[in-house]
C-alpha cells in the first residue's frame, strides 16, 4: 500500500462552492433557501400535500413513483404512489457537504442535489452548459417515501439497488442545462428481476465522526462496473454515496467512473479508475467524510 501525503493532480468536481464550514452563512443560507422555498411550494401543490400524505399509511401496498429534475432542480413527481411522499425541505450544502436530513424509523429518505432554481437566465447568456454557478451553493432537496418494505431504485430506466430505511441520493450539478434524470422506486412485486438483499452492514461505520478528516484506502474501481459491486466496495471503506447518471459515458447501466473527495479541496476529488492523477488503488487519501462519493452511472 502506498500512501500519498499530497496529490499534485486532481479532477475537479463542481459539488457545492469551497468553504470548509459544514454550515453555511446565515444571511447566506436565508437567500439560498428562500430561492429553494418556491420548489417546495410547487412540489405541495402537485401531490404532496399534507392531507394527501397522511393517507398513505392506509394503503401498505407501495407500487411505484418517479421523480424528475434537472441541474436546477423543477423537481415532478408521477406515478400511483406519490400520495406515499412527503418533502422534507430544501437546504443549501457549502463546500459540497451533504445535509443532516432526519429520516423517521421505517421511512426511506431521498435527497435530490441539484443548483438553485433561480438564475436560469444565466446559463442563457452564452454561459458554457457544464459550468457550475460561481457564487451559488448546491441545494439538497429531501423527500420521504412511506414504504418499510423493499423497493428497488432505478436511475433513467438503470437498476441502482434494493433498499429500504435507508437513505438514497442524487446529484445532477454536473450535467447539462438540458438534461434530465428520472428516478423510479418500485415495489417488489410483479415478478421483476432481483431479490431483497440485507442492506450493508455499516455497523463499524456508525461509530465514525462525519466531520472530522480520514485516511481512506481507495477500492478498485474500473469503467464498466456493475453499481452493486461498486456501491460495496465504497460502502466498505464507510464512504457516504450519492449516484450520478451521464449520456455516452460507457455501457448503459454500469459505473463509468467513481469520484472520491479530498479533504481541504471541496471542488476536487480523486476519478477511479485514475485519469492520469497520482492516485490510483491501493492508495491511501485523506478524505472530507461530509462529502459524498460519487457513483456515476453511463445513461
Amino acid at each position: 500500500m502506498r500512501s500519498h501525503p499530497r496529490h499534485p493532480r486532481h479532477t475537479r468536481i463542481h459539488d457545492g462552492r469551497a468553504h470548509p464550514h459544514p454550515h453555511p452563512r446565515p444571511r447566506r443560507a436565508a437567500a439560498l433557501v428562500a430561492g429553494a422555498a418556491a420548489l417546495t411550494t410547487t412540489l405541495l401543490a402537485t401531490g404532496c400535500a399534507g392531507p394527501a400524505a397522511t393517507t398513505a399509511a392506509q394503503d401498505t401496498t407501495f407500487d411505484a413513483v418517479a421523480f424528475r429534475l434537472g441541474p436546477r432542480g423543477d423537481v415532478q413527481l408521477s406515478g400511483p404512489s406519490r400520495t406515499a411522499i412527503t418533502p422534507a425541505g430544501s437546504y443549501p450544502v457549502t463546500a459540497g457537504r451533504a445535509h443532516l436530513f432526519t429520516r423517521p424509523a421505517g421511512s426511506l429518505l431521498v435527497v435530490l442535489r441539484h443548483w438553485p432554481d433561480t438564475g436560469t437566465e444565466r446559463a442563457s447568456r452564452g454561459r458554457a452548459p457544464r459550468m457550475p454557478p460561481l457564487d451559488e451553493a448546491a441545494i439538497e432537496t429531501g423527500f420521504l417515501v412511506d414504504t418499510e418494505d423493499w423497493v428497488r431504485a432505478e436511475l433513467d430506466g438503470h437498476p441502482l439497488q434494493w433498499l429500504r430505511r435507508a437513505t438514497l441520493r442524487i446529484d445532477t450539478t454536473n450535467t447539462a442545462a438540458t438534461d434530465l434524470a428520472r428516478l423510479t422506486l418500485s415495489g417488489p412485486h410483479g415478478g421483476r428481476p432481483g431479490q431483497p438483499t440485507p442492506p450493508p452492514d455499516d455497523g463499524a461505520c456508525a461509530q465514525l465522526d462525519r466531520w472530522t478528516d480520514r485516511s481512506v484506502v481507495l477500492p478498485p474501481v474500473e469503467a464498466g462496473t456493475t453499481v452493486g459491486t461498486a456501491l460495496a466496495r465504497l460502502r466498505k471503506q464507510c464512504l457516504d454515496v450519492q449516484y450520478a447518471s451521464l449520456p455516452g459515458t460507457g455501457r448503459p447501466g454500469t459505473v463509468s467512473r467513481a469520484l472520491i473527495p479530498l479533504a481541504g479541496r471541496p471542488d476536487s476529488a480523486v476519478v477511479l479508475p485514475p485519469d492520469g492523477g497520482a492516485d490510483g488503488p491501493g492508495d491511501t487519501v485523506l478524505v472530507d467524510p461530509a462529502r459524498p462519493a460519487t457513483l456515476v452511472v453511463a445513461r
